[in-house]
């Protein structure tokens, strides 16, 4: 077994790992077996594992019970902007907290350094686990995170959690798919900045007679969107719900068109993050009695 003899882990400079990883860390094919740092007690101190976690759309009690576990026997938690204040304060105390948020135009810390810090927490024996709001593997970037991990050798997992669009659709009432006129969902980010990354608009008009459409991370380009979608022929009648800050207590649910939607959601101040739901699924929205979980949880403990 190889071994490293290592200072104090706080001292060690940032990207650290890079150099100990292309010195000591072998490719699987090879027989040699892993690296273990030895620290200055003279105690060997095994590699840290990562969880990437799914926090669910919003509400604290939508989080997985694994997730919870996950939470409480972390050493780190480096939890991202879409992960409500509810569930960061069940992030036990002794656990330390590092914030890595991204939110569009305002990058508290790139993809790239997200990626170096968990890895070298890890490599410092720290079991870390990566916070994200819904589910990880849906617009979170797991893939980018899970290969860097892979890559230095560092044990992960990923735990899911709720979508963005199934805790939308489960808090305003509005099926993601419907016998009648949805039989698929299609789940898009608006990101529509860059013309290579385009959406096929036309093909999208197309499906959206019998699919649903799902916009995430698109308030900012909710009038874009529409005039894409017109520019290619749907229909300025088409239903529209806007759902802002799903499955929280500050939830609000705008519904129009394609033609005035955009202005609707303006009118009512939307701050995000909002889910954008396209397809004759919003004509099907059935009524959601909110005091219905204050009863029924109440009723039971009662009992």
């Amino acid at each position: 077994m190889t071994t490293i003899r290592l200072t104090k882990p706080l001292e060690l400079p940032v990207g650290w790992w890079r150099a100990l990883r292309n010195r000591f860390l072998v490719s699987k094919c090879d027989n040699r077996e892993p690296l273990v740092p030895v620290f200055t007690d003279g105690k060997a101190k095994a590699f840290g594992n990562v969880l990437l976690v799914g926090a669910g759309p919003g509400d604290p009690d939508l989080l997985t019970i694994k997730a919870l576990k996950a939470l409480q026997s972390a050493d780190i938690v480096l939890v991202d902007w879409l992960v409500s204040s509810e569930i960061v304060d069940l992030i036990p105390a002794n656990v330390e907290q590092r914030f890595v948020g991204k939110r569009a135009g305002h990058h508290s810390m790139s993809q790239h350094a997200i990626c170096e810090l968990m890895v070298e927490q890890a490599l410092l024996g720290k079991n870390v686990v990566r916070l994200k709001g819904g589910d990880p593997a849906i617009f979170g970037r797991t893939a980018e995170e899970a290969q860097a991990l892979e890559a230095a050798g560092v044990a992960y997992a990923v735990i899911p959690g709720i979508t963005a669009a199934s805790g939308a659709s489960a808090y305003s009432g509005i099926p993601l798919t419907h016998r009648s006129c949805a039989q698929s969902v299609r789940m898009l980010t608006a990101h529509l900045k860059d013309p290579n990354q385009q959406p096929d608009w036309r093909e999208l008009v197309k499906s959206s007679h019998s699919e649903t459409l799902v916009f995430y991370m698109g308030l900012a380009r909710l009038p874009a969107i529409m005039e894409g979608l017109m520019a290619h022929g749907l229909s300025e009648h088409m239903p529209i719900a806007v759902v802002d800050k799903a499955t929280t207590p500050e939830q609000k649910t705008c519904i129009g068109e394609v033609h005035n939607i955009s202005q609707r959601v303006a009118n009512k101040q939307f701050k995000g993050p909002s889910l954008i739901i396209i397809g004759q699924v919003v004509s099907k929205r059935f009524a959601i009695s909110e005091h219905v979980f204050d009863n029924f949880f109440t009723e039971r403990i009662q009992d």
